[in-house]
């Protein structure tokens, strides 16, 4: 268990052992791979603040797995014994053009809020094979080391010291979670709520090149479907955190990818293929799904509608582009010589202010099909539903970079 509070004492880690027992058969659980544990610990110079350290946390690697294939497991140290219930999982089919998990669960800005019950719920309901979370698991950066919180950090806890964390966040989260990541892999997205406030980060140069070069070399005819993600969207409509992400979108590439999806802004919104503020039947469909439950309440006015178009001085891109200003009034299309649109912008097709989750099913190599449902809706309900076609024949798959 973790610990919180003055006088703590971490837990030594070599106490208990790392053993993990599987087999594709429950009764026979015979097969064992041991790893290794730590601890850690999030400790305050001020006096007042609650240190923290957590639970020993183990990592077990599992070797030799088929594809597609159910397994049986039990995690623990049997020497003591302890040993928890067993549990199952199903691995990720064989790699290959015309192989694929049959549905991924995308979602966003989760927290642990009534609405995230929601969200897991109406996800689970979907029997998803693969989850990815593209940001902002916790949100344990809006509270105090007490336990306190708000939505709003610097405006309801100006006088504090340093720019506190409650970590036990976390391991309610994981608790939370466990019936759900027990049975289903999970890939997680790093948010501005996992970094510090207090700094900017910066995407270097090298950083670009690598992420030119890994797209470069995808082999089109082994993967020929190219999805990418990161926390803050390039294309957004909402107000909050409207163009926020130009400094990375002005000189990243997006030709030659997919389906691009993101969460940071707290609702859901999907563009039409869209290349540099542009229609383009080549480009990429960017979809944000923020909508996933937070504490920070839903994103609702939009950019366009009459006066709400942010001050161009204000969306500073603190994730990715070191705090710096990218952002340009438009020089095409009916927005020409403005930073915002008068109306819904033609690259944006579905936007809504709902929580819910979506699932992307690619069906060959050439059909995938994106399905968005709310949280308000019944179980399998639908709130957005598209076919997203590629088109190899027509739409070159070389990436480039855009300058302007």
């Amino acid at each position: 268990e973790f610990q919180i509070g003055n006088n703590i004492k971490p837990l030594d880690p070599k106490i208990i052992a790392s053993v993990v027992r599987y087999a594709t058969r429950r009764s026979q659980l015979n097969r064992k791979a041991t790893g290794h544990s730590l601890v850690y610990n999030q400790l305050y110079p001020f006096l007042g603040l609650q240190n923290y350290t957590s639970g020993i946390i183990h990592h077990v690697r599992l070797t030799g797995l088929k594809p597609d294939t159910l397994y049986y497991y039990q995690c623990g140290d049997p020497s003591i014994p302890a040993m928890s219930g067993t549990y199952y999982f199903r691995t990720m089919p064989d790699s290959s053009p015309t192989s694929y998990p049959s549905k991924i669960a995308i979602v966003g800005d989760q927290g642990l809020t009534y609405n995230t019950t929601s969200t897991v719920n109406h996800m689970i309901s979907n029997r998803p094979d693969l989850i990815l979370l593209v940001g902002d698991v916790t949100y344990s950066n809006l509270y105090l080391t007490n336990g306190t919180g708000s939505n709003c950090y610097s405006c309801s806890f100006a006088n504090s010291p340093i720019h506190e964390t409650y970590q036990p966040r976390w391991d309610y989260w994981g608790r939370y979670m466990q019936p759900v990541l027990s049975k289903v892999p999970i890939m997680v997205v790093e948010g501005n709520h996992e970094l510090d406030f207090d700094i900017y980060i910066y995407i270097t140069g090298d950083q670009y090149k690598w992420l030119e070069e890994d797209l470069v070399n995808v082999d089109r005819e082994v993967t020929p479907w190219l999805v990418v993600t990161w926390h803050a969207p390039w294309y957004n409509t909402y107000k909050a955190h409207y163009r926020e992400a130009e400094c990375m979108r002005v000189v990243a590439m997006e030709d030659g990818v997919d389906v691009v999806f993101n969460g940071h802004v707290h609702a859901y919104e999907r563009s039409n293929r869209v290349y540099n503020y542009t229609l383009d039947p080549c480009g990429p469909i960017h979809i944000t799904v923020g909508d996933g439950g937070n504490r920070e309440k839903m994103a609702v006015p939009y950019a366009d509608e009459l006066g709400n178009c942010p001050e161009p001085s204000t969306t500073l891109d603190k994730i990715l582009g070191g705090g710096k200003f990218c952002g340009f009034n438009f020089t095409l299309g009916p927005a020409t010589g403005k930073f915002c649109w008068d109306r819904q912008p033609d690259y944006s097709a579905f936007r809504e202010s709902t929580f819910g989750h979506g699932i992307l099913e690619v069906k060959n190599e050439t059909h995938a099909l994106w399905t968005w449902h709310r949280n308000q809706d019944f179980y399998g309900a639908v709130g957005d539903q598209i076919y997203i076609v590629r088109q190899p024949d027509w739409c070159p798959v070389e990436p480039k970079v855009m300058k302007l």
